[in-house]
């Protein structure tokens, strides 16, 4: 027998009584090993009482291509280290479920407030997913239309990172992903930093042709009697495959000329920030007697830090609480790290993604 905030059931025997609807939605991006942290950042924002946004500061690199020549004659000259800063920002996220008393009634005892609480998990995971999806769009969508060293840097690394090929009009399957195509697009973001990517986020479509010209390798394990066995967890070019049909997609043209285009996501390890680190009160039952014959409410709330290696959110002043998904989705709020001078090489940032018509 487990408890809920003092509500005891039995979860084998609820079984029997109800039968949830599956969940079909996919949270593979929440769950992926490209969901990290920030230990400065964790320092800084998880007391309760902390601010909601922080500032980490990172040293740079010595410059420099070559040492100078020493002929006994000639000055050194010095050069010195800059310094950067990257922005990090809370967001809190709450949810309420209630269920009337008298569903009992009618249901033979059914507990559908234990229903609820069986798939929290799964729930925070598409929250969590949501909120990432929200991130990739905003550092797609920095301003590169300036001079400023920050939206400089900003284009470069849009276009760096982005592989499209969907105006393809040559080969078998114009448009279509590859044998080259992740190889191409790592390089193109990277170059030689390209083993920096460990994993790719596609849609099932993307997958599914990958898989017609059997470049997804599926995973295999031998089982306790010798025989080998396919997992569902495959690799393209080496790197983890996750599927999962919320990746963006785009419905582009009209008639003949239509096609969708779907975006596929590569990321290393720890390339996005999203960092749980609680709410005060993170879960929270209440009951009211008297409306609906009596009903219970479920409040759970959470708070998280978010982040990009190597892009800094940079706060605006109308975020006073807490980021929202439509903040976090705003270009305006992110830039590659820089000191106004120079910004960080793009190639240290591992995140890319590929537009393809499947």
């Amino acid at each position: 027998m487990t408890k809920f905030d003092s509500k005891s059931f039995n979860p084998q025997a609820f079984g029997a009584y109800i039968q949830r609807i599956p969940n079909v939605t996919k949270t593979e991006l929440a769950q992926s090993g490209a969901i990290g942290r920030n230990e400065n950042a964790a320092a800084a924002l998880s007391n309760q009482t902390g601010s909601l946004y922080a500032r980490v500061p990172y040293f740079g690199r010595i410059s420099g291509t070559t040492s100078q020549n020493n002929d006994g004659g000639t000055d050194i000259t010095t050069q010195t280290t800059s310094t950067y800063e990257q922005g990090f920002v809370t967001a809190s996220r709450m949810d309420s479920w209630t269920e009337r008393s008298f569903s009992k009634n009618i249901t033979a005892g059914v507990d559908f407030m234990d229903n609820v609480a069986a798939q929290i998990g799964d729930y925070k995971l598409e929250v969590r997913q949501t909120m990432l999806l929200a991130v990739l769009k905003g550092i797609y969508s920095m301003k590169i239309t300036g001079t400023s060293v920050s939206e400089k840097a900003a284009k470069e690394f849009i276009e760096k990172h982005t592989f499209d090929i969907t105006g393809e009009t040559t080969g078998d399957t114009p448009g279509m992903v590859g044998a080259a195509t992740l190889n191409k697009a790592i390089q193109k973001a990277c170059g030689d930093n390209k083993n920096i990517f460990k994993m790719v986020i596609m849609h099932s479509e993307v997958a599914t042709n990958l898989e017609n010209i059997k470049l997804l390798k599926y995973m295999v394990y031998n089982d306790a009697n010798g025989i080998e066995r396919e997992l569902a967890l495959a690799t393209w070019n080496g790197r983890l495959v996750l599927i999962d049909d919320n990746m963006p997609t785009e419905e582009v043209g009209t008639g003949d000329a239509a096609y969708t285009k779907y975006t596929t996501y590569v990321l290393g390890e720890n390339a996005i920030i999203l960092d749980d680190i609680g709410d005060s009160v993170p879960f929270e039952m209440s009951r009211d007697p008297k409306v609906n014959g009596g009903q219970d409410t479920l409040y759970v709330r959470d708070r998280y830090i978010v982040g990009v290696d190597g892009i800094s959110f940079e706060k605006p002043a109308t975020v006073t609480a807490s980021a929202s998904n439509v903040d976090l989705a705003n270009g305006a709020n992110w830039n590659i790290i820089n000191d106004d001078k120079i910004a960080i090489p793009h190639k240290a940032v591992a995140i890319t993604r590929i537009l393809s018509k499947g």
